[in-house]
């Protein structure tokens, strides 16, 4: 399966290993989930991972982007037909067409118009979580 996974979801994963996006991160670590980014993608998470608020450690940052770059699908994607709210993350959007990822992964919803969405399926980590689990019980 393979998924765009915006950085709001990425964080949470790492903050706390309990809940959806803890959950999502662990697929992710594990191969189960194949994440689809482009340089841009990569050098948020760089940006934002590095932020010191979080108080994540800079090596075990710099593993993780290692990880994500190495086992990631990396992808050249066209701009959008239409705007996004915030223009930081169309990024995520064009990723997820470029790659017909199963869904792009996002704890902002209504950064994400439904008609923006170009054809991709946006869920809250909640819903991935159950989408997931109910595929897998099929």
């Amino acid at each position: 399966m393979r998924i765009v996974l915006d950085t709001n979801v990425l964080v949470s994963g790492l903050l706390s290993p309990y809940g959806p996006p803890g959950e999502i991160v662990r697929l992710v670590s594990s191969g189960a989930v194949v994440l689809c980014l482009d340089a841009r993608i990569l050098a948020e998470y760089d940006d934002v991972l590095a932020r010191p608020r979080f108080g994540f450690d800079p090596d075990s940052i710099a593993a993780l982007l290692d990880y994500v770059d190495f086992r990631g699908e990396v992808f050249a994607s066209e701009p959008l037909g239409r705007r996004l709210p915030d223009p930081d993350d169309e990024p995520f959007l064009e990723v997820a067409s470029a790659c017909g990822a199963d869904s792009l992964v996002t704890g902002n919803l209504a950064h994400f118009p439904p008609e923006s969405r170009v054809g991709v399926l946006v869920l809250s980590p909640a819903e991935f979580m159950e989408r997931l689990r109910s595929t897998a019980l099929e």
